[in-house]
Parts: C-alpha cells; structure tokens; sequence
C-alpha cells in the first residue's frame, strides 16, 4: 500500500471511532458530530481507493461524486449510492445551526459507514 493511502487510512479509522464514540456516549452524545464523523470516513476510504488506483480526485466531500470517480476501479461500490445521498449533506448540513440530526440518522450513517468501511478495507486488503 502506498504511503499516502495508508495515510488516508488512518484519517478515516480515526473518524470511525470518533462517530461510533459521539453516537454511544452516555453523556450528551453528539448526533452531529457522529453523522458528521461517519460521512468523513466514508469520504477517506473513498479517497484511500482513489489514492492507491493513481486516480485523481478534487477536494470535493460529495460522495455520490467521489464514487463517479472511483468507479472504474470499483464499480460495485456504484451500489452504495443512494445511501450515500443522504449522508453527503452530513459534512456540511449539521456543522452550523439550523438543522441537528436524530439518533436514528445517527445510527443509520455509522450503520452504512460500517458497511462500507469493511468494503472498502477488504479492497484495500486490510481486515475489516
């Protein structure tokens, strides 16, 4: 694995862990920060595929584009598109005021970041 794709790599754990601690804390759990958390992951691992295919990419946080960009190395992550519709909007939508997310859309973000997470890490040979 190249050095920058493993760099990418550790961003995205790291943001794994963050979502799935702000979705379980007992005191005061962060739904934003958890959706938040969950769609920047999603968006490393998507880069880290990018990254290791020497296939360019812009800095965009847009999902559903980064998956049009990913997809002649991948194309049956082209199945994880309309669950990541919904999520693209976590990296802006609930980091400034006006909206907040339920735990439920919590759950279910860290839910498809996991179930991408062990995709994407299996592609990139890793355990999941």
């Amino acid at each position: 694995m190249k050095p920058l794709t493993r760099e990418w790599v550790e961003k995205a754990e790291e943001d794994f862990i963050s979502a799935q601690r702000e979705c379980r804390a007992r005191n005061r759990p962060n739904y934003n920060a958890a959706c938040f958390f969950a769609q920047q992951c999603i968006e490393k691992y998507i880069k880290a595929r990018l990254q290791e295919a020497d296939i360019e990419f812009e800095k965009i946080h847009d999902l559903v584009k980064l998956l049009d960009r990913v997809s002649p190395a991948e194309p049956l992550w082209q199945s994880y598109r309309s669950a990541f519709r919904p999520i693209t909007a976590y990296a802006t939508d609930y980091r400034y005021p006006g909206e907040s997310s339920s735990k439920e859309e919590a759950q279910e973000a860290i839910k498809v970041c996991k179930s991408f997470r062990d995709t994407a890490r299996q592609s990139l040979g890793l355990k999941a």
